[in-house]
């Protein structure tokens, strides 16, 4: 039971590290509602912020919400409260894909994310070339023993499964560039110099091409000719995960969306450096070829893991919720008129 008020420095801490997860292509696609009172926090589905045509059926807008339901525990966590998760609570009220109830621990409570606080600031996307250097098993374990935590698995192939995804994902990164409505989504959500910087990736976060042509960085531009860091070589052979859940309903791609974070953090901690390769996620036959021989249900995303230098940074635009409403980042900042940068992550 709560007893413990919900003031004003314990809601900006929880929305801060809420904003700080990752969303596909930095749409940030949540919003938040707070009754004080109870300390119930809601997050809902910003329909504003869809991709009808990488995400039409809005999976990884639910993995992106699912990994800010994530950063929202870890930081009750660590303001010492125990966070009990409800998903899709509502069935009459889609868009309400999870409330968080913050509650009192016990005196045997076991709060176990708060070791991961620290690393919701630190962590972010590295889209540079790793050095090949392999990252050792126990570290490999207790990343997907974080999948496993969150209910859903961590896969780590050999070098010809990993061939393989890779292959996959070159396909639909050809695709996604054959394909001019896709180019042009893609295209909106770069940002440039002296452009609305709350959302989206910036020009400068965006990765180098992989001269040997064997890792299929993601291409935001369309061919645009834009500035980019000139291509280099990636390691050879990259180490990669796939993280996929045993059924492919909503609520489990929010399972997925928090298992997402919770390696990624993990990672963080451990001194790895993480991207996410989502493009073959966006094809269904592509997405289905991803399961491979052992048929997993629902591959949600594959992690590109190893050492190496961190990548540019991407922001994020936060609001303050008004108590007992629903609020959030919203597309245009003069809609609320307190819309509130929590400064640069990725």
């Amino acid at each position: 039971m709560q007893t413990r008020k919900v003031d004003a420095a314990t809601v900006h801490a929880l929305l801060a590290a809420a904003v700080a997860a990752p969303s596909i292509h930095n749409t940030q696609p949540w919003r938040f509602g707070l009754d004080p009172d109870n300390g119930l926090i809601q997050v809902r589905l910003d329909r504003e912020r869809q991709l009808p045509k990488a995400d039409p059926r809005q999976r990884a807008q639910h993995l992106s919400v699912g990994a800010a339901v994530f950063n929202l525990r870890v930081a009750a966590e660590h303001l010492g409260w125990d966070p009990v998760v409800r998903l899709c609570p509502a069935p009459d009220d889609p868009d309400l894909l999870a409330t968080v109830r913050l509650t009192k621990p016990g005196a045997d409570a076991q709060l176990p994310l708060r070791e991961l606080y620290e690393e919701v600031e630190r962590r972010h996307t590295s889209r540079m070339p790793f050095t090949g250097r392999p990252v050792p098993e126990p570290i490999v374990s207790e990343m997907t023993g974080s999948a496993r935590a969150e209910g859903a698995h961590l896969d780590v192939p050999d070098i010809m499964g990993t061939r393989r995804l890779l292959r996959l994902t070159q396909a639909a990164e050809d695709r996604n560039a054959a394909d001019p409505a896709r180019a042009d989504e893609e295209r909106t959500w770069i940002t440039v110099p002296g452009g609305d910087a709350s959302y989206g990736i910036p020009i400068t976060a965006l990765g180098p091409r992989d001269v040997s042509g064997r890792m299929p960085v993601r291409d935001f531009t369309g061919g645009l000719s834009v500035p980019r860091l000139p291509a280099l070589r990636f390691e050879r052979h990259a180490q990669v995960a796939l993280l996929w859940t045993s059924y492919d309903w909503r609520e489990d791609w929010l399972r997925a969306g928090q298992a997402l974070e919770r390696v990624l953090l993990t990672a963080t901690r451990l001194g790895v450096r993480t991207s996410v390769l989502h493009q073959a996620m966006e094809w269904p036959d592509l997405r289905a070829a991803m399961a491979g021989p052992k048929r997993r249900c629902g591959p949600q995303v594959l992690i590109r893991f190893g050492y190496g230098t961190g990548g540019g940074r991407t922001p994020r635009a936060c609001a303050d919720p008004v108590p007992g409403s629903v609020t959030g980042p919203e597309p245009e900042a003069a809609r609320m008129g307190t819309d509130k940068r929590t400064g640069p992550t990725g």
